[in-house]
C-alpha cells in the first residue's frame, strides 16, 4: 500500500499561479509532446484521490474525462458529481486515514494523491509514501503552495533525479 504524489511546481514551490492558473505548466517547448512520465506513472496506480478544487479545475479543462482509473473526490461541500462521470468518479469523505482505509478495503492499494490541500492533509497525517515532483524553471511569486505547515518534519530519500525537456528537474522521493 502506498500513497504517491505526482505534481509539477514552480521554483518557488507553487502548483498554481496567483489566479489559480496552470498555463505555466505547458509554457515550455515540447516538440515531441513528451508526457514527462505521466502515462507510466498512471499505469502504476490503482486510483486517484483529489480535492474538490482540483476536481473542479480538471472539469474546467473541457473535453473528455482525462483519467481511466477511478477518481475519488474529497469534499465536504459537494453533494453530487455530474452524471457524465458516473462510474469514473465518486465523492468520498473522511480524514486522510479514513479515506485510505476505505479505499484499501475496496482493493485500491496504490493511490495517487492530487491537489494542494489534499496533499497537505495527507502529509500532515503522515500518509504520503512517495513524491514525484517536477520543478519548472519559473518563479510565480505567489499562488497555491504545494507544502504547508507540518507539526513535525517528514523525511524522504531521493530515489532518482532526471532532467526533462532540457529544463525541468523531476525528483522522485520515497519514505
Amino acid at each position: 500500500m502506498s500513497n504517491i504524489v505526482f505534481i509539477g511546481t514552480s521554483l518557488d514551490n507553487y502548483i498554481a499561479d496567483k489566479s489559480g492558473g496552470l498555463e505555466w505548466l505547458t509554457a515550455l517547448p515540447n516538440p515531441e509532446q513528451d508526457d514527462c512520465g505521466f502515462a507510466e506513472f498512471m499505469a502504476s496506480v490503482d486510483a486517484l484521490v483529489m480535492g474538490r478544487n482540483t476536481f473542479e479545475t480538471v472539469c474546467g479543462f473541457g473535453g473528455e474525462w482525462p483519467y481511466s482509473k477511478p477518481v475519488f473526490v474529497l469534499s465536504r461541500t459537494l453533494q453530487l458529481l455530474p452524471d457524465t462521470l458516473k462510474g469514473k468518479a465518486e465523492l468520498i469523505q473522511g480524514s486522510p486515514g479514513e479515506v485510505v482505509r476505505q479505499l484499501n478495503d475496496r482493493g485500491f492499494k496504490r493511490l495517487y494523491i492530487d491537489g494542494g490541500k489534499t496533499i497537505q492533509s495527507f502529509l500532515e497525517a503522515d500518509l504520503i509514501d512517495e513524491m514525484i515532483i517536477s520543478q519548472l524553471p519559473v518563479l510565480l511569486g505567489g499562488g497555491t503552495a504545494l507544502f504547508g505547515e507540518l507539526a513535525k518534519p517528514r523525511w524522504f530519500k531521493l530515489v532518482e533525479s532526471k532532467l526533462l525537456l532540457g529544463s525541468i528537474v523531476m525528483n522522485h522521493y520515497r519514505r
